[in-house]
């Protein structure tokens, strides 16, 4: 029985959430209030206190929902691959297709980063993310064992890793309007581009 309640507690509060990330995407953190992500999710302010203890609690739990979901997803698609160029290449598609089908996830995500703060003004990334994100653990170890393996080249994987990285941030920036299109275009040049750097 208690699982039970723990599921359905689960599933509210993961539909708190949705409805935050809707909010955050349409009007933006400043604007962003319970009473419109209740008025959102079509249920009482009252319930998403029950569930969390304010906004600020709302917000840094979107915030590593938001960070689990592209986390789970790369790392689902990369750790099916081998060898590890396969690997480093599904890593790149897997982000950019990530970006591109979660725009919406995106925004919510970059509302937070940029105006989300603890009463100490802390930022929550920096506030919540206390390790290193895993992410670039996981870029970084691909990288290391593929030159182990004689895979990849002479090169330093942390710098390669943080290009790589900076470059899926980056695509977040093309055109809305043709996305599908920039992007396929986009994925198809960065992997010719990373090819060249680690050969």
């Amino acid at each position: 029985m208690e699982n039970k309640q723990s599921l359905i507690a689960d599933a509210r509060r993961e539909q708190i959430i949705k409805a935050a990330i809707e909010v955050l995407t349409e009007i933006g953190y400043n604007s962003t209030s319970l009473s419109k992500i209740a008025n959102k999710a079509s249920i009482s302010t009252g319930l998403i206190s029950y569930h969390f203890s304010g906004k600020e609690d709302l917000m840094r739990n979107t915030l590593m929902y938001l960070v689990e979901q592209e986390r789970a997803f790369i790392k689902g698609k990369v750790e099916q691959k081998q060898p590890y160029m396969e690997k480093l290449m599904t890593f790149i598609e897997a982000s950019l297709a990530y970006q591109g089908t979660n725009r919406g996830y995106n925004n919510a995500l970059l509302e937070i980063i940029f105006n989300g703060r603890t009463p100490d003004n802390v930022p929550y990334y920096r506030a919540e993310v206390h390790e290193e994100d895993e992410l670039n653990v996981l870029l970084r170890e691909i990288l290391y064992k593929g030159q182990e393996a004689k895979e990849f080249g002479d090169f330093d994987p942390q710098v390669i890793a943080i290009v790589i990285r900076g470059a899926i941030s980056g695509s977040m920036s093309l055109p809305q309007y043709e996305n599908k299109l920039n992007l396929e275009d986009y994925s198809e040049k960065m992997i010719k581009s990373v090819l060249k750097m680690i050969k």
